[in-house]
């Protein structure tokens, strides 16, 4: 996890950079805001990694001479054929449509089959194969 930290800790410094010489050229109240806040944003992610990676055992990832090999082995499980990300995709377009046109029926309709999707996917492997 300290190469994640570093990445947003260098974004950090980025969007700080950004957000001084916005503030100073164009002198404009909300870009500016929202720099900061990105950066802000940006640097508590980079923290919580930060703390993470003092808990946990040192990956491959993280050991300046570790070598591909070190990082061989099984990753995690992978649904092979789940067609439930295409459903969830599927009802968090609906809902945008719905936010979009304002439309609360709609919006509705496309949470509850998000929430549907969600729990269809989380327990999919509990109760058996999708396609069966």
């Amino acid at each position: 996890m300290k190469i994640e930290s570093r990445i947003f800790e260098i974004c950090s410094a980025f969007f700080i950079i950004c957000a001084l010489v916005y503030m100073f050229l164009a002198g404009e109240v909300v870009g500016t805001t929202a720099l900061w806040l990105t950066a802000g944003l940006s640097l508590i992610i980079g923290t919580y990694f930060r703390f993470v990676s003092r808990r946990l055992e040192e990956r491959p990832e993280d050991n300046p001479e570790g070598e591909i090999s070190d990082g061989a082995g099984e990753v995690g499980f992978f649904s092979p054929g789940s067609y439930w990300p295409l459903g969830m995709a599927a009802a968090a377009a609906l809902t945008g449509i719905g936010l979009a046109f304002w439309y609360a029926w709609l919006i509705l309709v496309g949470f509850t089959l998000i929430l549907i999707a969600v729990g269809g996917l989380v327990f999919e492997y509990h109760r058996g194969a999708a396609h069966h």
